[in-house]
């Protein structure tokens, strides 16, 4: 099969045939029909964070396709099903997957990090571990589904408990933070989505960003959002960048009693005023990644077209075009972008 490879930092990927996997006892083999493009990506790529599995490793880990194959002991799947897998696959057995934080797994496997992702025309995947993807749904698009959307549905549903007529701020209006509005405005919350780029805040306001600010043409942030919020403050803030001084400035622009959700990932630390924690019981608390118990109830909420999923994917490129696809992502020119082998 024709895959795009990874084989160290600092080089583009390397398209090539590579023997197709067979699916062992449990496993399903998966027809890919297209994989969403993530930063995460140009983190193994570009910024040297090591992956899992040593290289050569197929990278990618939002995928969408059919049924291909069975492995022995695999009932409930035939030839032609459409498919979405999780970005990450669970034990069901440590500490975490008994508490029901399986997204917190001791043992989680990522693909394109641990196991062999989908940017290729075929991967494996455990069968218990896959989900049905109505046929509502976009079978190409609906890859975005694992990451893209359902990351941010834990935050803001599981992480921020956000409820209607609360006060929401986002902070960074790319992949993720833009369905951070979007969940957030389809439960009833007011958003305020703030980002540096006109594009993107174009894009919340199609969301449902009540208000978009250009950080950019703001002198003080917590000013402006006191402002719109009647002096109060924003009653949960989620940082979508992973940068200390967004994550600071999003703290600053809370409520007493508020909630800070750092979706964003950072290697860096960030500094907090530990006595405003304390005397305004500010919440801290990071987010990552879905619970597979809520994998179902996002493809619901998108069959239904209470959330959108096609609209946002605004780049498409072949396989063989994998490395002009990661060029754009880092340009920030897509809301989503995916990889499709069959093009």
């Amino acid at each position: 099969m024709k895959a795009a490879v990874f084989h160290a930092a600092h080089r583009p990927l390397e398209v090539s045939e590579i023997p197709t996997p067979e699916p062992g006892p449990g496993q399903v083999l998966v027809k890919v029909a297209a994989c969403g493009l993530c930063h995460t990506d140009l983190h193994f790529i570009d910024h040297d964070t090591p992956t899992f599995k040593t290289p050569p490793l197929v990278l990618g880990h939002e995928i969408s396709g059919t049924i291909a194959g069975l492995g022995a002991g695999v009932a409930g799947w035939k030839a032609g099903d459409r498919v979405l897998l999780p970005a990450v696959l669970t034990c069901g057995a440590c500490d975490a997957c008994r508490e029901g934080r399986e997204n917190i797994c001791e043992h989680n496997q990522m693909f394109g990090n641990h196991v062999d992702g989908g940017f290729a025309e075929f991967v494996v995947a455990p069968a218990k571990d896959v989900y049905r993807l109505p046929k509502e749904i976009p079978l190409d698009a609906g890859s975005i589904i694992a990451d893209a959307i359902t990351t941010p549905f834990h935050a803001v549903v599981r992480r921020g408990r956000v409820v209607p007529g609360d006060w929401v701020l986002v902070l960074g209006c790319g992949g993720v933070g833009v369905n951070v509005v979007q969940l957030a405005a389809a439960i009833g919350a007011r958003v305020i989505a703030v980002d540096t780029a006109a594009d993107k805040l174009a894009w919340a306001g199609r969301m449902g960003a009540e208000v978009v600010i250009d950080a950019a043409k703001c002198e003080r942030l917590d000013k402006e959002v006191r402002r719109h919020t009647g002096g109060g403050g924003a009653d949960v803030a989620f940082e979508a960048i992973g940068n200390p001084k967004t994550q600071e400035q999003a703290f600053n622009c809370l409520k007493t009693g508020g909630r800070l959700v750092l979706v964003g990932y950072s290697p860096h630390p960030m500094s907090l005023n530990s006595g405003r924690v304390m005397f305004r019981e500010i919440e801290v608390t990071g987010s990552l990644g879905c619970r597979p118990v809520d994998y179902p109830r996002v493809i619901e909420l998108a069959r239904q077209g209470k959330i959108k999923v096609a609209e946002l994917v605004t780049h498409r490129f072949p396989l063989d075009r994998i490395n002009d696809g990661l060029d754009a992502l880092r340009a920030g020119l897509p809301i989503r972008a995916i990889v499709v082998p069959g093009d």
